[in-house]
Protein backbone atom coordinates (compact mmCIF):
# COMPACT_ATOMS: atom_id res chain seq x y z
CA UNK A 1 0.00 0.00 0.00
CA UNK A 2 1.28 3.73 -0.95
CA UNK A 3 2.20 6.18 1.46
CA UNK A 4 0.78 9.70 1.98
CA UNK A 5 4.21 11.19 0.71
CA UNK A 6 4.20 8.56 -2.10
CA UNK A 7 0.98 9.63 -3.26
CA UNK A 8 2.04 13.60 -3.37
CA UNK A 9 5.12 12.74 -4.87
CA UNK A 10 3.55 10.81 -8.22
CA UNK A 11 2.27 14.71 -8.80
CA UNK A 12 5.83 16.95 -8.02
CA UNK A 13 5.89 17.32 -12.17
CA UNK A 14 2.54 19.50 -11.85
CA UNK A 15 2.92 21.15 -8.63
CA UNK A 16 6.69 22.41 -6.99
CA UNK A 17 5.09 20.77 -3.80
CA UNK A 18 2.43 19.78 -1.52
CA UNK A 19 1.42 19.29 2.14
CA UNK A 20 -1.16 16.83 3.50
CA UNK A 21 -2.72 14.95 6.59
CA UNK A 22 -4.69 12.49 7.33
CA UNK A 23 -6.02 12.12 10.65
CA UNK A 24 -8.81 9.48 12.25
CA UNK A 25 -9.08 9.66 15.93
CA UNK A 26 -5.89 9.51 17.59
CA UNK A 27 -4.27 8.43 14.04
CA UNK A 28 -2.12 11.12 12.15
CA UNK A 29 -0.20 11.01 8.79
CA UNK A 30 1.01 14.28 7.86
CA UNK A 31 3.47 14.70 4.66
CA UNK A 32 5.73 17.33 3.08
CA UNK A 33 7.24 16.87 -0.44
CA UNK A 34 8.83 18.62 -2.80
CA UNK A 35 9.82 23.07 -2.78
CA UNK A 36 7.55 26.02 -1.57
CA UNK A 37 8.97 27.48 -4.68
CA UNK A 38 9.29 26.12 -8.31
CA UNK A 39 12.93 27.19 -8.31
CA UNK A 40 13.59 24.77 -5.50
CA UNK A 41 15.05 26.64 -3.57
CA UNK A 42 13.06 26.22 -0.09
CA UNK A 43 12.14 23.07 1.08
CA UNK A 44 8.17 22.18 1.48
CA UNK A 45 7.93 21.97 5.36
CA UNK A 46 4.92 20.63 7.65
CA UNK A 47 4.54 24.54 8.75
CA UNK A 48 4.79 26.15 5.84
CA UNK A 49 1.96 28.61 5.37
CA UNK A 50 -0.21 28.68 2.07
CA UNK A 51 -2.76 30.81 0.63
CA UNK A 52 -6.13 28.96 1.20
CA UNK A 53 -8.67 30.74 -1.28
CA UNK A 54 -12.27 29.65 -0.69
CA UNK A 55 -11.23 27.15 2.74
CA UNK A 56 -11.69 30.88 4.26
CA UNK A 57 -15.53 30.35 3.77
CA UNK A 58 -16.33 27.70 6.32
CA UNK A 59 -14.30 29.77 9.10
CA UNK A 60 -16.20 32.80 8.53
CA UNK A 61 -19.58 31.13 8.49
CA UNK A 62 -18.47 29.49 11.73
CA UNK A 63 -17.29 33.54 12.96
CA UNK A 64 -20.61 34.54 11.94
CA UNK A 65 -22.47 31.80 13.84
CA UNK A 66 -20.53 32.74 16.77
CA UNK A 67 -23.04 35.93 16.69
CA UNK A 68 -25.66 34.20 16.21
CA UNK A 69 -25.05 32.39 19.48
CA UNK A 70 -24.34 35.80 21.39
CA UNK A 71 -27.71 36.55 20.23
CA UNK A 72 -26.58 39.37 18.17
CA UNK A 73 -28.44 38.36 15.17
CA UNK A 74 -30.80 35.91 14.30
CA UNK A 75 -31.11 33.30 11.00
CA UNK A 76 -34.22 34.63 9.88
CA UNK A 77 -32.77 38.66 10.39
CA UNK A 78 -33.15 40.64 7.41
CA UNK A 79 -29.57 41.69 7.04
CA UNK A 80 -30.31 45.25 6.19
CA UNK A 81 -30.52 46.23 9.51
CA UNK A 82 -26.56 46.16 9.48
CA UNK A 83 -26.15 46.43 5.48
CA UNK A 84 -28.66 49.26 4.99
CA UNK A 85 -27.07 49.33 1.01
CA UNK A 86 -29.12 46.37 0.47
CA UNK A 87 -32.08 47.50 2.17
CA UNK A 88 -34.13 47.85 -1.01
CA UNK A 89 -32.55 44.79 -3.18
CA UNK A 90 -33.63 44.45 -7.43
CA UNK A 91 -33.71 41.33 -9.07
CA UNK A 92 -33.01 40.92 -13.01
CA UNK A 93 -36.77 40.03 -14.46
CA UNK A 94 -35.06 36.77 -16.05
CA UNK A 95 -31.45 35.56 -15.40
CA UNK A 96 -30.84 35.68 -19.10
CA UNK A 97 -31.86 39.73 -19.21
CA UNK A 98 -30.50 42.86 -19.55
CA UNK A 99 -29.00 44.53 -15.62
CA UNK A 100 -31.90 47.88 -15.89
CA UNK A 101 -34.83 45.02 -16.67
CA UNK A 102 -35.75 44.66 -12.99
CA UNK A 103 -38.29 43.66 -10.26
CA UNK A 104 -38.39 44.59 -6.47
CA UNK A 105 -36.91 41.53 -4.46
CA UNK A 106 -40.10 39.58 -3.37
CA UNK A 107 -38.62 39.60 0.42
CA UNK A 108 -35.50 40.93 2.32
CA UNK A 109 -32.30 38.90 1.92
CA UNK A 110 -31.90 37.12 5.82
CA UNK A 111 -28.75 36.07 7.70
CA UNK A 112 -29.52 32.31 6.26
CA UNK A 113 -29.62 33.44 3.01
CA UNK A 114 -25.62 34.65 3.00
CA UNK A 115 -25.23 31.82 4.56
CA UNK A 116 -26.49 29.25 2.11
CA UNK A 117 -25.55 31.01 -0.55
CA UNK A 118 -28.77 32.20 -1.68
CA UNK A 119 -28.80 35.50 -1.26
CA UNK A 120 -29.59 36.18 -4.91
CA UNK A 121 -25.46 37.49 -5.69
CA UNK A 122 -22.85 35.38 -6.91
CA UNK A 123 -21.49 33.14 -9.49
CA UNK A 124 -23.65 30.46 -11.48
CA UNK A 125 -22.61 28.16 -14.09
CA UNK A 126 -22.96 30.55 -17.14
CA UNK A 127 -20.83 33.42 -16.33
CA UNK A 128 -22.01 35.63 -19.38
CA UNK A 129 -25.28 36.19 -17.72
CA UNK A 130 -24.97 40.18 -17.74
CA UNK A 131 -25.94 39.88 -13.71
CA UNK A 132 -23.19 38.46 -13.42
CA UNK A 133 -20.99 40.15 -15.95
CA UNK A 134 -21.70 43.18 -13.95
CA UNK A 135 -21.03 41.53 -10.74
CA UNK A 136 -17.38 40.61 -11.54
CA UNK A 137 -17.24 43.83 -13.58
CA UNK A 138 -17.69 45.76 -10.10
CA UNK A 139 -16.63 43.33 -7.39
CA UNK A 140 -13.47 42.18 -9.65
CA UNK A 141 -13.34 38.08 -10.68
CA UNK A 142 -12.52 35.71 -7.58
CA UNK A 143 -9.06 34.74 -9.51
CA UNK A 144 -8.07 38.12 -10.24
CA UNK A 145 -6.31 40.42 -7.46
CA UNK A 146 -8.99 42.07 -5.96
CA UNK A 147 -9.94 45.62 -6.12
CA UNK A 148 -8.45 47.84 -3.53
CA UNK A 149 -11.65 48.64 -2.22
CA UNK A 150 -12.65 49.17 1.79
CA UNK A 151 -15.42 47.39 2.94
CA UNK A 152 -17.98 50.26 3.16
CA UNK A 153 -17.16 50.81 -0.85
CA UNK A 154 -17.52 47.58 -1.51
CA UNK A 155 -21.03 47.34 -0.28
CA UNK A 156 -21.26 50.39 -2.01
CA UNK A 157 -20.13 48.89 -5.53
CA UNK A 158 -22.29 46.15 -4.61
CA UNK A 159 -25.66 47.51 -4.31
CA UNK A 160 -25.45 48.93 -7.76
CA UNK A 161 -26.01 45.30 -8.90
CA UNK A 162 -29.20 43.52 -9.37
CA UNK A 163 -29.59 40.18 -7.84
CA UNK A 164 -29.84 37.11 -9.94
CA UNK A 165 -32.55 35.18 -8.73
CA UNK A 166 -34.80 36.37 -5.53
CA UNK A 167 -33.50 35.85 -2.10
CA UNK A 168 -33.86 31.99 -1.40
CA UNK A 169 -34.36 31.06 -5.20
CA UNK A 170 -31.09 29.80 -6.51
CA UNK A 171 -27.85 28.97 -4.91
CA UNK A 172 -25.29 30.94 -6.35
CA UNK A 173 -21.19 30.83 -5.22
CA UNK A 174 -18.96 32.95 -3.38
CA UNK A 175 -20.41 36.25 -3.26
CA UNK A 176 -22.11 35.50 -0.05
CA UNK A 177 -19.06 35.00 1.93
CA UNK A 178 -17.98 38.04 1.54
CA UNK A 179 -21.21 39.30 2.54
CA UNK A 180 -21.17 37.58 5.95
CA UNK A 181 -17.44 38.67 6.86
CA UNK A 182 -18.90 42.40 5.92
CA UNK A 183 -21.84 41.80 8.22
CA UNK A 184 -19.81 40.48 11.10
CA UNK A 185 -17.95 43.29 10.93
CA UNK A 186 -20.79 45.95 11.05
CA UNK A 187 -22.40 43.87 13.68
CA UNK A 188 -19.29 43.16 15.70
CA UNK A 189 -18.04 46.78 15.44
CA UNK A 190 -14.60 45.66 14.62
CA UNK A 191 -12.73 44.62 11.53
CA UNK A 192 -13.10 40.93 10.35
CA UNK A 193 -9.59 40.07 11.09
CA UNK A 194 -9.24 41.41 14.60
CA UNK A 195 -12.94 39.46 15.15
CA UNK A 196 -11.83 36.13 13.68
CA UNK A 197 -8.12 36.61 15.62
CA UNK A 198 -9.75 36.83 19.03
CA UNK A 199 -12.88 35.22 18.70
CA UNK A 200 -11.55 31.93 16.77
CA UNK A 201 -7.94 31.92 16.05
CA UNK A 202 -6.66 32.82 19.85
CA UNK A 203 -9.17 30.02 21.59
CA UNK A 204 -8.09 27.56 19.22
CA UNK A 205 -4.75 28.02 18.86
CA UNK A 206 -4.93 28.98 14.74
CA UNK A 207 -1.73 31.04 15.42
CA UNK A 208 -0.82 30.65 11.92
CA UNK A 209 -4.21 31.83 10.25
CA UNK A 210 -4.68 35.43 9.22
CA UNK A 211 -5.15 38.30 6.54
CA UNK A 212 -1.25 38.59 5.84
CA UNK A 213 1.74 37.01 6.61
CA UNK A 214 4.00 38.52 9.50
CA UNK A 215 7.12 39.76 8.32
CA UNK A 216 8.74 37.02 10.50
CA UNK A 217 7.08 34.19 9.09
CA UNK A 218 7.37 35.15 4.98
CA UNK A 219 10.13 32.81 5.09
CA UNK A 220 7.49 29.94 5.59
CA UNK A 221 5.33 31.33 2.57
CA UNK A 222 5.04 29.39 -0.29
CA UNK A 223 4.65 31.10 -4.08
CA UNK A 224 1.55 30.74 -5.67
CA UNK A 225 1.65 29.58 -9.80
CA UNK A 226 -1.18 29.84 -12.27
CA UNK A 227 -0.91 27.11 -15.02
CA UNK A 228 0.76 28.66 -18.42
CA UNK A 229 1.71 26.31 -21.13
CA UNK A 230 3.75 23.38 -20.30
CA UNK A 231 4.61 25.34 -17.11
CA UNK A 232 3.85 27.13 -14.34
CA UNK A 233 3.75 30.96 -14.06
CA UNK A 234 4.01 33.22 -10.84
CA UNK A 235 1.79 34.86 -10.05
CA UNK A 236 2.35 35.68 -6.07
CA UNK A 237 5.96 35.97 -4.12
CA UNK A 238 5.75 35.54 -0.49
CA UNK A 239 6.56 39.29 -0.19
CA UNK A 240 3.16 40.15 -2.42
CA UNK A 241 -0.13 40.66 -1.70
CA UNK A 242 -0.36 38.60 1.79
CA UNK A 243 2.63 40.46 3.35
CA UNK A 244 0.38 43.55 3.84
CA UNK A 245 -3.16 44.26 5.78
CA UNK A 246 -5.58 43.93 2.87
CA UNK A 247 -8.06 46.85 1.86
CA UNK A 248 -10.63 44.78 2.03
CA UNK A 249 -10.28 40.82 4.16
CA UNK A 250 -11.84 38.92 1.54
CA UNK A 251 -14.81 36.13 3.88
CA UNK A 252 -14.87 34.27 0.80
CA UNK A 253 -10.81 33.70 -0.40
CA UNK A 254 -8.45 35.76 1.85
CA UNK A 255 -6.85 33.37 4.23
CA UNK A 256 -3.94 32.03 4.37
CA UNK A 257 -2.58 28.99 7.05
CA UNK A 258 -1.67 25.96 7.31
CA UNK A 259 -2.57 22.33 7.46
CA UNK A 260 -1.91 22.02 11.61
CA UNK A 261 -4.20 25.23 12.00
CA UNK A 262 -6.61 23.93 9.80
CA UNK A 263 -7.03 20.60 11.46
CA UNK A 264 -7.35 22.23 14.62
CA UNK A 265 -10.87 23.99 12.74
CA UNK A 266 -12.00 20.66 12.06
CA UNK A 267 -11.96 19.17 15.55
CA UNK A 268 -13.28 22.15 16.54
CA UNK A 269 -16.24 21.26 14.75
CA UNK A 270 -16.33 17.54 15.52
CA UNK A 271 -16.14 18.14 18.87
CA UNK A 272 -19.05 19.93 18.60
CA UNK A 273 -18.14 23.83 18.88
CA UNK A 274 -15.89 22.87 21.67
CA UNK A 275 -12.14 23.15 22.36
CA UNK A 276 -10.16 21.80 25.23
CA UNK A 277 -13.56 21.74 27.18
CA UNK A 278 -14.68 24.89 26.47
CA UNK A 279 -17.94 25.52 24.31
CA UNK A 280 -17.39 28.04 21.46
CA UNK A 281 -20.08 27.24 19.80
CA UNK A 282 -23.57 25.44 19.93
CA UNK A 283 -23.71 22.06 19.04
CA UNK A 284 -26.51 23.26 17.03
CA UNK A 285 -24.75 25.63 15.19
CA UNK A 286 -22.27 23.26 14.24
CA UNK A 287 -25.01 21.14 13.11
CA UNK A 288 -26.38 23.87 10.87
CA UNK A 289 -22.70 23.77 8.81
CA UNK A 290 -22.57 20.74 8.62
CA UNK A 291 -26.36 19.75 7.02
CA UNK A 292 -27.39 20.17 3.12
CA UNK A 293 -29.92 23.03 3.12
CA UNK A 294 -30.61 22.94 -0.72
CA UNK A 295 -33.51 21.25 -2.96
CA UNK A 296 -32.78 18.89 -5.70
CA UNK A 297 -33.11 21.12 -7.93
CA UNK A 298 -30.49 24.18 -6.50
CA UNK A 299 -28.18 21.79 -6.03
CA UNK A 300 -28.46 20.33 -9.25
CA UNK A 301 -28.09 24.27 -10.55
CA UNK A 302 -25.09 24.30 -9.00
CA UNK A 303 -23.49 21.04 -10.01
CA UNK A 304 -20.83 23.64 -11.99
CA UNK A 305 -19.43 23.46 -8.54
CA UNK A 306 -21.29 21.41 -6.38
CA UNK A 307 -20.67 18.09 -8.73
CA UNK A 308 -24.25 17.42 -7.67
CA UNK A 309 -23.29 17.40 -3.61
CA UNK A 310 -25.42 19.89 -1.60
CA UNK A 311 -24.32 22.66 0.70
CA UNK A 312 -24.13 23.35 4.42
CA UNK A 313 -22.69 26.94 6.26
CA UNK A 314 -19.48 27.69 4.50
CA UNK A 315 -19.08 24.61 3.08
CA UNK A 316 -20.46 21.84 0.42
CA UNK A 317 -22.15 18.51 2.16
CA UNK A 318 -22.09 15.00 0.53
CA UNK A 319 -25.36 13.51 -0.12
CA UNK A 320 -24.48 11.12 -3.01
CA UNK A 321 -21.94 8.21 -2.63
CA UNK A 322 -20.95 8.75 -6.21
CA UNK A 323 -16.61 8.01 -6.18
CA UNK A 324 -15.40 6.15 -3.00
CA UNK A 325 -14.43 9.59 -1.12
CA UNK A 326 -18.03 10.85 -1.40
CA UNK A 327 -19.50 9.75 2.19
CA UNK A 328 -23.18 11.10 2.63
CA UNK A 329 -22.56 14.06 5.52
CA UNK A 330 -18.71 14.92 4.89
CA UNK A 331 -18.23 18.60 4.93
CA UNK A 332 -15.51 20.53 3.19
CA UNK A 333 -14.64 22.66 0.77
CA UNK A 334 -12.00 23.33 -2.04
CA UNK A 335 -9.89 26.01 -2.63
CA UNK A 336 -8.93 27.29 -5.93
CA UNK A 337 -5.25 27.91 -5.17
CA UNK A 338 -5.05 23.83 -5.01
CA UNK A 339 -6.65 23.81 -1.71
CA UNK A 340 -9.02 21.00 -0.35
CA UNK A 341 -10.29 20.38 3.53
CA UNK A 342 -12.78 18.15 4.57
CA UNK A 343 -14.09 16.39 7.37
CA UNK A 344 -16.29 13.52 8.12
CA UNK A 345 -18.46 13.73 10.92
CA UNK A 346 -19.88 10.03 11.61
CA UNK A 347 -16.29 8.85 11.16
CA UNK A 348 -13.89 11.84 12.98
CA UNK A 349 -11.77 11.45 9.80
CA UNK A 350 -10.02 14.78 8.45
CA UNK A 351 -8.35 15.48 5.47
CA UNK A 352 -6.17 18.72 4.17
CA UNK A 353 -4.32 18.95 1.02
CA UNK A 354 -2.05 22.36 0.17
CA UNK A 355 -0.44 22.96 -2.76
CA UNK A 356 0.19 26.59 -4.29
CA UNK A 357 -1.29 25.92 -7.56
CA UNK A 358 -4.20 27.52 -8.84
CA UNK A 359 -6.99 25.44 -10.40
CA UNK A 360 -8.22 25.99 -13.81
CA UNK A 361 -11.43 25.03 -12.73
CA UNK A 362 -14.24 23.68 -10.53
CA UNK A 363 -13.23 20.34 -11.47
CA UNK A 364 -10.87 18.83 -8.57
CA UNK A 365 -7.16 17.90 -9.58
CA UNK A 366 -6.10 14.76 -10.32
CA UNK A 367 -3.57 15.18 -6.83
CA UNK A 368 -6.97 15.76 -4.85
CA UNK A 369 -8.69 12.83 -6.16
CA UNK A 370 -5.99 10.59 -5.90
CA UNK A 371 -5.39 11.97 -2.21
CA UNK A 372 -9.16 11.76 -1.50
CA UNK A 373 -8.82 8.42 -2.80
CA UNK A 374 -6.11 7.56 -0.51
CA UNK A 375 -7.54 8.83 2.70
CA UNK A 376 -10.54 6.70 2.20
CA UNK A 377 -8.87 3.77 1.66
CA UNK A 378 -6.94 3.82 5.32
Amino acid sequence: MATLTEVLTKHIEDVPGAVALVAHGGRLEVAAVGSADAEGTVPMARDSLFRIASLTKPIVAAALLLLVDDGELALDDPIARWLPELASPVVVRTPAGPVDDVVPAVRPITVADLLTFRCGYGLAADMTLPAVDLLLQVLGHPAAAPRALAPDEWLAALAQVPLLHQPGEAWLYGTGSDLQGALIARVSDRPLPEFLGERLFEPLGMADTGFAVPTAALGRFTSAYRPAGNGLRLIDSPEGRWSSAPAFPSGAAGLVSTADDLLKFARFLLDEGTVDGHRLLTAQSVHGMTTDHLTPAQREAGRLFLHGQGWGYGGSVDVQATRPWEVPGRYGWVGGAGTAWHLHPATGTVTVLLTQVEMTSPEPTPLMQEFWLYAAEQ
